[in-house]
C-alpha cells in the first residue's frame, strides 16, 4: 500500500474500489469451484461481477446458516475450500450469542490472520523494542492467538499469561517490565482493582500501551479514559471476529475504528430492511474477507451495530472510519418504554464515575411493564446523581441499586453484564 491510497497489484496501481472489486472476483471464482457451502449458495450468479452494485445483489451470509450447516455436515460443515489435511488451526466462537461455531484455518489463512493483526500493532505503535503481555487464557476462543503470532513477527518479546491468576499476571508484568498489555477492557479495569488491593500503583509500571478487544469498551470514551487514568497508559481499541478476522483498529485520534479495507469490504445496512443506511445513521456491519481462502465469508452479517460515516478521520487514514467503534449488538438492543437501549450506552455513563468498581444491567417486568435498573458496586452515595444522568442521557427513568462490594462478577474475557428477567423479551434481532 502506498500512502494508504493506492495498492500495488501485479505491478499495476489500482484505486481502492478497483482493487476490492478485483479481489472479490478472485474470491467468488474460487469459492464457486471449491467451496461446497458457497457453491450451493451462489449457484445462480454470473461471474465476473462488474460493479459493487452487482455484488450487493448477492445473498447475505449469517451465523445461523453456518451453525446449521455444521449441524447437517458435522463436525466442521462445508465452508472450507481445501481437504481437512490442509488445516492446521482450530478455533470456535465464544458462544455468547448461541451455539459455538467451529472454525478451521490453513497455514496460509493463519498467516493472513497474523498479518491483519500486524496492522493493529502498527496502529498502536508497537515495535520490536516492546515487551508485550498477553492476559489471555489461550483456549479454543481465538482471542489473542493471532496477536501472539503477530507480536512474534514484529520482533517484540512475547510474555503470555495463560493459566495465571490476576495477581500472578500483575507480578509477571511488573517483574518483566512489560510495556504493552493486551486484554479486554473489563479485565484492564479488574487488574487495576486487584492492583489497588495489593497496594500497587500501575501508573509507575512500564506499561505504556494497552490494546483492548472483545468488548465495545475500548472505544467508549469514559471507559477508555478510566483505564488510561488507572494505568497511566494509552488505550487502543481493536475489533475482530473468530469467523471473520481482525478487521479493525483505532488510531491516535481515539474516536473510533478504522476498517482494514485492503482485506475487508464494508457494508452497513438496516437490520430490518436490509438496505444501506444513510450518512449518520446506525446500522448493522456487514463484512467480506478477501484473502482467508481457508474459511471465506461473503457479505457476512456481523450483528454489530455501527454508525455510517463518509467523513475521513483526522489522523489521515483513508480507510473506512466507524465513529465510536462498535456501539452494540443488534441482539443486545432492547426497547424499554419506547426507547431503544444499548448496554454500551449505559456503560458510557456509568464509567464516568470512577467510584463505581463494577456494574450490572438488569431488565425486568413490573406491573406488566418492562423496566431497567443498574446495579453498582460503590462505597459512595452516587445513586441519585447517576440516576439523574441516566435519565437525562438515555431518556427514561432507570433505577440505580447499590449492591455489596465484591458481589458482582468479574471477567477475564468477554463480560456478561446484562441480565434479562423480563416476562416477554422484546429484543430486536
Amino acid at each position: 500500500m502506498e500512502n494508504g491510497v493506492t495498492l500495488q497489484v501485479r505491478e499495476t496501481e489500482l484505486g481502492l474500489r478497483e482493487y476490492q472489486l478485483q479481489k472479490l472476483n478472485e474470491l467468488l471464482v474460487f469459492v464457486s469451484q471449491f467451496n461446497e457451502f458457497y457453491k450451493e449458495k451462489f449457484q445462480h450468479i454470473c461471474l465476473p461481477i462488474r460493479t459493487m452494485e452487482d455484488f450487493q445483489k448477492l445473498p447475505f451470509t449469517t451465523k445461523e446458516e453456518l451453525v446449521e450447516d455444521q449441524k447437517m455436515y458435522p463436525p466442521f460443515g462445508r465452508n472450507h475450500c481445501y481437504p481437512e489435511t490442509s488445516y492446521i488451526r482450530y478455533h470456535q466462537t465464544s458462544g455468547t450469542s448461541g451455539k459455538p461455531l467451529k472454525i478451521l484455518d490453513t497455514e496460509s489463512s493463519w498467516k493472513w490472520w497474523r498479518d491483519c493483526w500486524m496492522e493493529v500493532l502498527k496502529s498502536s505503535g508497537v515495535t520490536n523494542r516492546d515487551r508485550v503481555f498477553l492476559a489471555f487464557s489461550f483456549g479454543p476462543f481465538i482471542g489473542f492467538w493471532a496477536a501472539y503470532e503477530a507480536t512474534k513477527e514484529a520482533g517484540a518479546l512475547v510474555i503470555t499469561g495463560g493459566g495465571q491468576s490476576s495477581k500472578e499476571r500483575l507480578y509477571s508484568m511488573i517483574e518483566n517490565e512489560a510495556t504493552v498489555l493486551l486484554c479486554t477492557p473489563s479485565y484492564a479495569l479488574h487488574l487495576a482493582e486487584v492492583a489497588g488491593e495489593m497496594g500497587i500503583d500501575l501508573r509507575h509500571t512500564a506499561v505504556r500501551t494497552i490494546i483492548t478487544a472483545g468488548e465495545p469498551g475500548g472505544s467508549v470514551s469514559s471507559t477508555r479514559k478510566q483505564i488510561e487514568k488507572l494505568w497511566g497508559a494509552i488505550v487502543y481499541d481493536h475489533v475482530g471476529m473468530t469467523e471473520m478476522g481482525a478487521y479493525g483498529y483505532s488510531c491516535s485520534e481515539q474516536k473510533g475504528i478504522h476498517v482494514n479495507e485492503a482485506q475487508f469490504l464494508v457494508e452497513i445496512i438496516d437490520p430490518q430492511t436490509l438496505q444501506p443506511v444513510k450518512e449518520g445513521e446506525r446500522g448493522e456491519l456487514v463484512l467480506t474477507n478477501f484473502s482467508r481462502y481457508g474459511y471465506p465469508l461473503i457479505r457476512y452479517r456481523t450483528r454489530d451495530m455501527v454508525i455510517h460515516s463518509t467523513v475521513q478521520c483526522a489522523c489521515g487514514n483513508p480507510y473506512k472510519f466507524l465513529p465510536g467503534g462498535i456501539i452494540g449488538r443488534v441482539d443486545d438492543m432492547v426497547i424499554i418504554r419506547g426507547v431503544n437501549i444499548f448496554p454500551s450506552s449505559i456503560e458510557a455513563i456509568v464509567r464516568e464515575f470512577a467510584e463505581i468498581k463494577e456494574f450490572r444491567i438488569v431488565y425486568y417486568t413490573q406491573n406488566e411493564m418492562d423496566q431497567v435498573k443498574v446495579q453498582v458496586e460503590t462505597e459512595t452515595d452516587i445513586e441519585p446523581l447517576l440516576a439523574d444522568r441516566l435519565r437525562e442521557r438515555i431518556g427514561i427513568r432507570i433505577e440505580v441499586e447499590r449492591v455489596a462490594p465484591g458481589s458482582l462478577p468479574r471477567f477475564t474475557m468477554k463480560s456478561k453484564r446484562v441480565i434479562d428477567e423480563r416476562d416477554c423479551k422484546n429484543q430486536v434481532g
